[in-house]
């Protein structure tokens, strides 16, 4: 390869998106307080306001809201009067960092950066020497998880997402038996268990902690249609037990994601189907290259989803697996008919709908 002179021009630049990409990721952790400590949520609510009037309203210390305060403005997110030293969050703003703008609140997304930030040392080490980072190690993970899905699955479970399978609304209410596997805190079975009281759900999960939420709401709801199971999805074995599948985000995680996708065939009855939501993008880097979030799947990837699967001593699909892939790994698990279908409010994920025949 001939070495060629530097752009001077192209040097500076890049100088200016790294930095800037230090500034943005600063703000990320911020973002994150500020989600966690209700600050947006508050400031919605408030007229210009000192300080003081903003630590006191959301009962919490001074100095750590002044200057925190002082990242949001400089960040351009909150805006100041210097003259009467106030601060305020513009409408326009708050439209996607506030919990009632759910599902546009991008502040919850933010999380991610600190959660999957606390295990860098081990990342390191697994580049080193190989391996994965166990689930276990992931502090909170399954709290944001649960509030991610709370805005974007939930909301659009029963009126946008279920239609996509013909005939499934009207299943469920006459009652049918349904399996989630990977389920995490089971938020989409207690509602869809509520929703549809005619027919039984169960819920598969890895993660004790994750099942212990689920269990838990689905006592409060006083719901006597759903269970939830500790299970390794390896291999699950069942035989025409159901008559939906779901998957939520959950099959490239897996260690064997292969097997679990002929668990799943084998375990759907021969008219049922088997819905999998999973992340929107290609098996090929380079068509990735315009994917509006592309670095923050890639990287959510590397320090989490192709992580727990090597640690288990999978293969470590990743969140980037891409459509290509899960194509060809529901075609060799059996399925005959598979439709890939988006909708309008979710670039993030492909809605894959299987069935036997």
């Amino acid at each position: 390869m001939i070495k060629r002179e530097v752009d001077e021009k192209r040097a500076a630049a890049f100088a200016d998106k790294m930095v800037n990409t230090l500034n943005t990721g600063a703000l990320s952790l911020m973002i994150s307080i500020g989600h966690r400590t209700r600050l947006f949520d508050i400031m919605q609510g408030m007229s210009p306001s000192t300080s003081d009037e903003i630590a006191q309203t959301a009962i919490l210390n001074e100095r750590y809201v002044r200057e925190w305060l002082g990242a949001m403005t400089v960040g351009g997110i909150i805006e100041h009067d210097p003259e009467g030293s106030r601060y305020y969050l513009p409408p326009e703003h708050a439209a996607c960092l506030t919990r009632k703008a759910a599902p546009d609140n991008i502040a919850v997304f933010a999380q991610y950066m600190p959660v999957l930030g606390a295990v860098e040392d081990r990342i390191v080490e697994c580049f080193e020497n190989g391996g994965g980072v166990p689930y276990e190690e992931y502090k909170r993970f399954h709290e944001v998880m649960a509030e991610d899905s709370g805005q974007t699955v939930l909301p659009a479970l029963i009126d946008t997402i279920l239609p996509l399978v013909s005939g499934a609304v009207a299943d469920l209410e006459r009652g049918i038996e349904v399996l989630d596997i990977g389920c995490g805190s089971g938020r989409a079975l207690n509602l869809l268990a509520k929703t549809y009281p005619n027919s039984r759900f169960t819920g598969y999960d890895l993660c004790e902690e994750a099942l212990e939420y689920g269990i838990m709401e689905a006592e409060s709801n006083g719901v006597d249609n759903l269970r939830f199971d500790r299970r390794d999805l390896t291999h699950f074995n069942e035989s025409s037990c159901y008559d939906l599948i779901t998957a939520f985000d959950a099959i490239h995680d897996q260690k064997a994601p292969d097997k679990v996708l002929i668990s799943v065939a084998q375990a759907l009855r021969p008219e049922g189907t088997f819905l999998m939501q999973d992340i929107a993008g290609s098996s090929h880097v380079h068509r990735n290259l315009d994917h509006p979030i592309g670095p923050l799947l890639y990287t959510v990837s590397c320090l989490h989803c192709m992580s727990v699967s090597l640690a288990q001593g999978g293969p470590g699909l990743g969140a980037m697996w891409g459509e290509e892939l899960a194509l060809n790994m529901l075609e060799e698990a059996g399925f005959r008919k598979i439709e890939t279908k988006k909708l309008p409010h979710d670039f993030q994920n492909n809605y894959y709908v299987a069935t036997l025949r």
